[in-house]
């Protein structure tokens, strides 16, 4: 049974907000068309890095924990992570709209993404050499400086997303190795800092929160669409 673990995990991450989604006071899957639109349009990009990383041993997958179906060169569990994890983070994003009228960080938004541009920034310099660590701060930086040039308000991404952080280290500390044998995803730490939080690379929150950012801003525009 050990092969479904990393399908269980991406199911059991969607089972929640997907049952939660006909709340008819805030009905999520009234956005669904926004929603997937944004999820493919982010996931595609996300899943191309993924695929090079892959094919290049960035990063690689252990065969124990795969149901062994692949898609390109990628585990059909990867594929799904990319819409389970989008869909179970965004849902707690819209469900703050619902929740709290007033966001505890309105006021230092923009100073948080002062200091994670310039952090970005700095650690892309210092490790252009390590191809995880350099395109994850590169591909952040670029994005924040995108919004600060647009003044966009990210104080709902950054609120949601430290509440997803919780389920975050869950879920990838799993897949890392944290409380199993081996873990179900590993990383070459030559083209990482090797810092790792528990078992998960330090990138890895990185790499999530541009992943769940950019959803957000593409199912925001697609929503003041309808």
């Amino acid at each position: 049974m050990e092969k479904y673990l990393y399908l269980t995990i991406d199911l059991l991450t969607l089972s929640v907000p997907l049952l939660a989604s006909f709340y008819s006071k805030h009905a999520y899957y009234k956005n669904w068309s926004s929603l997937f639109k944004a999820i493919v349009i982010v996931g595609l990009f996300f899943l191309v890095w993924d695929a090079y990383f892959t094919h290049i041993g960035i990063w690689g997958f252990n065969e124990r924990y795969l149901t062994g179906i692949k898609v390109f060169n990628l585990p059909l569990e990867e594929v799904l992570f990319f819409i389970c994890i989008p869909y179970s983070s965004v849902f707690v994003y819209f469900s703050m709209e619902y929740l709290l009228k007033k966001n505890p960080l309105e006021k230092s938004h923009q100073l948080i993404t002062h200091f994670l541009l310039t952090f970005s920034i700095v650690v892309f310099v210092m490790h252009y050499d390590k191809w995880y660590t350099a395109s994850t701060f590169g591909f952040l930086a670029m994005y924040l400086l995108f919004h600060l040039y647009r003044k966009t308000y990210l104080g709902r991404h950054y609120f949601s997303y430290t509440i997803t952080l919780v389920f975050f280290f869950i879920v990838n500390g799993i897949l890392t190795g944290s409380f199993i044998d081996e873990p179900v995803v590993w990383y070459n730490d030559a083209e990482n800092l090797g810092i790792r939080i528990g078992t998960i690379p330090f990138e890895d929150a990185f790499y999530g929160f541009l992943l769940i950012a950019a959803i957000i801003d593409w199912f925001d525009c697609f929503r003041k669409k309808k």
